[in-house]
């Protein structure tokens, strides 16, 4: 657990959660509250967060969804801690950190609990800059966040695929340029596969993409309308959400994807 006085306890959903990180390196942002707010689950359900961090995106969905059992999935051990402790504070004790790599052997994921088929649903948000042609920063944290090798979502999904019991959903979230390599990773795995685009403004290019998809589901692709984070008067951003983001950001509202229904 790294020492009080190099970490912040930050708001998040209006206050509806409030969780502690490091002051330094990676820091959670809205990628995980709109990963959160497109993830479908129900009370009963166990999802796991793959690379949960400090468990921002699955106690966002957490507060939305009572009664989920979560799995919150964690390679940095500084990192997992401040996660099962963000779990107590907002009061979801019966949450679970466990430090695993999410590229780990099967093996060390069954002894956790995580075995083949054991969860209804799983989201990420995986590192989505190539190291080998992107520049990576020098602050492990950030790294580990950030960025990793080119086959690293084939592998994350691959792990997703693993834990889901069939028809269960698999929800991430990654750069809207690279949506290509989120088809071509889902694979025979998935199908049923519905994406959102999010823009920085509604004239302005998507810069990610929200993607569900259900283990074993029928080979169909739907896009659904995008979000815009902010509004545009004239020619210039407000400056504030949009209110469709302000519903998801601040009043932990879901995304139309996770609302979808199952095949």
């Amino acid at each position: 657990m790294p020492p009080e006085a190099d970490t912040t306890v930050d708001a998040v959903l209006g206050g509806r959660l409030r969780l502690r990180q490091k002051r330094k390196g990676h820091r959670f942002g809205h990628d995980a509250i709109l990963l959160a707010a497109a993830t479908a689950a129900h009370p009963g359900d166990h999802v796991v967060d793959l690379g949960a961090g400090v468990g921002a995106a699955g106690l966002a969905l957490a507060a939305r969804v009572p009664g989920l059992r979560l799995t919150l999935v964690e390679i940095d051990p500084e990192l997992a801690a401040l996660a099962a402790e963000n779990a107590i504070r907002n009061g979801f004790g019966e949450a679970r950190a466990v430090v695993l790599d999410v590229g780990g052997p099967p093996d060390l994921f069954a002894t956790a609990g995580l075995g083949p088929g054991s969860a209804d649903g799983v989201l990420m948000n995986p590192p989505f800059n190539d190291t080998a042609r992107q520049q990576v920063s020098p602050d492990r944290g950030r790294s580990l966040a950030h960025a990793g090798p080119a086959d690293l979502l084939k592998l994350w999904v691959g792990t997703a695929a693993r834990l889901l019991r069939t028809r269960g959903t698999l929800t991430l979230i990654w750069r809207a340029d690279g949506l290509s390599d989120v088809l071509t990773a889902l694979g025979g795995s998935f199908g049923a596969v519905a994406t959102l685009p999010v823009y920085p403004k509604p004239d302005a290019p998507a810069i990610r993409v929200l993607v569900r998809a259900q283990k074993g589901g029928p080979a169909s692709s739907t896009t659904l309308p995008g979000l815009a984070l902010n509004d545009v008067i004239g020619t210039a951003v407000n400056g504030t959400p949009s209110a469709a983001a302000e519903a998801v950001l601040r009043r932990g509202e879901a995304l139309p994807l996770a609302s979808l229904p199952t095949t």
